[in-house]
């Protein structure tokens, strides 16, 4: 079997663009030093990404989902900041979109609580956080990051969590990889998917994915071409049930490329279809139409 076509993939990471892309990165800029962050880059991360997706001409959720139907995306997980409005995408698709949760641990119980609200009252099934985004930064293990795993352990929902070296130039020790094996050990329950890489320590990303059955690894922000190694060869050997498709559009990657690079990707071919829908289905709760992979 060759590249599947017709799988219908969940995206583990999509955008809905809104406003001008400067404003995407507001929470970012206290943290910034650099000039170049500061006054010239688009995105914070904008030196590392080559032909970031422009603006859409109409409506950006309309333009959206036409990409994900060329693409054969069936569904996509879209971040929510829960502090403020429900995006209208998810209202008008909710069939296409996946809710996921970002949250801030800095925020405390009121984070929690609009957490539990967002998954009872909105079917958030997931959360997300960008440790080096925080201000302050908070560690992958830190002691204000614990109610959050908490909760997502009550909603029975994973958290998907940036991991190694970060694109914006901000301090990378929060996002070490070595800090998520404290918080596997304490919380057995919680489902941990690593995202953004987790480069340089990608080796020891496998050999925690190895100890620990409930971490898992998203493929977000990296072009095809860029998948590491390690994570290639994990997954075509006892890591096929643990790595899933993650992209990064249109925040720094656009689908034509992404797609245009996966067929070149050396997956075996029975880790396709679990790489690019069934092991989401299983970390996200959904119901499978096709089990027959697993």
């Amino acid at each position: 079997m060759s590249f599947p076509t017709d799988l219908g993939v969940i995206d583990t990471m999509l955008g809905i663009p809104s406003g001008d892309r400067t404003s995407w990165y507001k929470f970012l800029r206290p943290q910034l030093r650099d000039r170049e962050s500061l006054d010239e880059l688009e995105m914070p991360a904008g030196y590392m990404f080559n032909d970031v997706p422009g603006d859409f001409e109409g409506d950006p959720v309309d333009a959206v989902v036409a990409e994900m139907d060329h693409y054969g995306i069936a569904q996509a997980l879209v971040g929510w900041r829960i502090d403020g409005p429900e995006p209208a995408a998810l209202a008008r698709f909710p069939d296409r979109f996946l809710p996921c949760a970002s949250v801030d641990p800095n925020r405390g119980m009121a984070a929690v609580a609009d957490l539990k609200a967002a998954a009872t009252q909105h079917g958030v099934v997931a959360a997300q956080w960008f440790p080096a985004g925080g201000n302050p930064q908070v560690p992958i293990n830190d002691k204000r990051a614990y109610p959050i795993y908490a909760a997502c352990c009550e909603l029975e929902i994973p958290i998907f969590v940036c991991c190694g070296v970060p694109g914006p130039r901000v301090p990378m020790a929060c996002q070490h990889v070595e800090l998520i094996d404290e918080v596997c050990w304490f919380f057995p329950e919680l489902t941990f998917v690593m995202r953004h890489g987790a480069e340089p320590w990608e080796e020891l990303a496998v050999k925690l994915m190895i100890k620990w059955p409930n971490l898992y690894y998203s493929t977000s922000a990296f072009a095809p071409r860029y998948y590491p190694k390690a994570i290639v060869d994990y997954a075509n050997t006892r890591g096929a049930d643990k790595v899933l498709y993650g992209g990064y559009f249109p925040m720094g990657l656009s689908l034509e490329r992404i797609f245009a690079e996966l067929p070149q990707v050396p997956f075996r071919d029975e880790v396709w279809p679990k790489f690019l829908r069934h092991n989401a289905e299983h970390v996200l709760g959904l119901t499978s139409t096709d089990q027959t992979s697993r």
